[in-house]
C-alpha cells in the first residue's frame, strides 16, 4: 500500500492554520519582549538620572529646609521637590498659583 494522497486544498489549509498558530506565538512573544524592553529602558533611565540636575547634570544634594527634604544642585543652584512638596512649603493655595505651576507641567491631558 503506497502513501495516501492528501488532497492540496486540504494541505493548504493545514498550512495556513500552522502559519496562524506560528504567527500568533511570534505575536505574543514579540509583546512579552517589548514589554521588558520597555520596563529595562525606564529602569535604566533612572539609573542614568537618579539624584542628577536636569539642568546640568550635576549629583543633586539633599537638604533640609523648613522640614521638607528637598535636592538642590551645588553647581547651578536648581531645586528639585517631590510632589506635594510645594505644597507643604507654601501652604494653603488661594490664588491658584500652584495649581497653576502643576497644569502648566502636566502636559495637556492633566495627568
Amino acid at each position: 500500500m503506497g502513501p495516501v494522497e492528501v488532497p492540496l486544498s486540504e494541505r493548504r489549509q493545514e498550512e495556513e492554520y500552522f502559519e496562524r498558530i506560528d504567527r500568533e506565538k511570534k505575536e505574543k512573544l514579540k509583546a512579552k519582549l517589548d514589554e521588558q524592553n520597555q520596563s529595562d529602558r525606564v529602569e535604566m533611565e533612572k539609573e542614568l538620572h537618579w539624584h542628577k540636575c536636569g539642568k546640568c547634570g550635576a549629583d543633586m544634594e539633599t537638604k533640609l529646609f523648613r522640614g521638607i527634604e528637598i535636592e538642590v544642585c551645588p553647581r547651578c543652584g536648581a531645586v528639585l521637590m517631590d510632589a506635594g512638596e510645594l505644597e507643604k512649603l507654601a501652604g494653603e493655595d488661594r490664588s491658584g498659583f500652584i495649581n497653576g505651576i502643576r497644569a502648566m507641567f502636566s502636559g495637556p491631558s492633566g495627568s
